[in-house]
């Protein structure tokens, strides 16, 4: 009998252990496909015309900044994960990636990050500065056309 009893035991403990293991696997499964479908931390909503308008009014606000401005620091950095959302999103769509607007987007958002990778403490310069609002403003009103 005491045979017996141990070996149900044992086969209990087995089972409890793999149901638990299991259980786990489920609820870190849950979690996992739930925070994927959540939106991204930077509010991107997946529909291509109001991100780009939503960045590239975002990216006007921040290089308009001025150079002495006690936020610009922590906008700038804000505005390098934003694009790097923004581009890691959109450019493996090939439904998007072929737009005159992702590519005027992509030609601003690679200015903009070059200058922040290689020039961290400094303003920006004027001229790249009107350059990129107009290419900002330009990608803003290509998408909202559908081009």
């Amino acid at each position: 009998m005491p045979v017996l009893l141990n070996a149900v035991a044992g086969g209990l403990r087995v089972l409890i252990g793999s149901l638990s293991r299991t259980l786990i696997a489920v609820c870190l499964g849950v979690a996992l496909l739930l925070s994927a479908c959540s939106g991204s931390a930077n509010g991107l909503t997946g529909n291509y015309v109001d991100d780009t308008v939503a960045v590239a009014d975002r990216l006007l606000s921040t290089i308009a900044l001025a150079s002495d401005d006690a936020g610009r620091s922590e906008a700038e950095t804000q505005a390098r994960s934003l694009m790097n959302d923004y581009m890691a999103r959109y450019r493996p769509r090939s439904s998007v990636n072929g737009l005159s607007s992702f590519t005027t987007m992509q030609t601003a958002l690679n200015s903009l990050a070059g200058h922040y990778a290689n020039y961290p403490n400094r303003p920006l310069p004027e001229a790249l500065q009107s350059r990129l609002s107009k290419e900002l403003k330009k990608a803003e009103a290509t998408a909202t056309r559908g081009a």
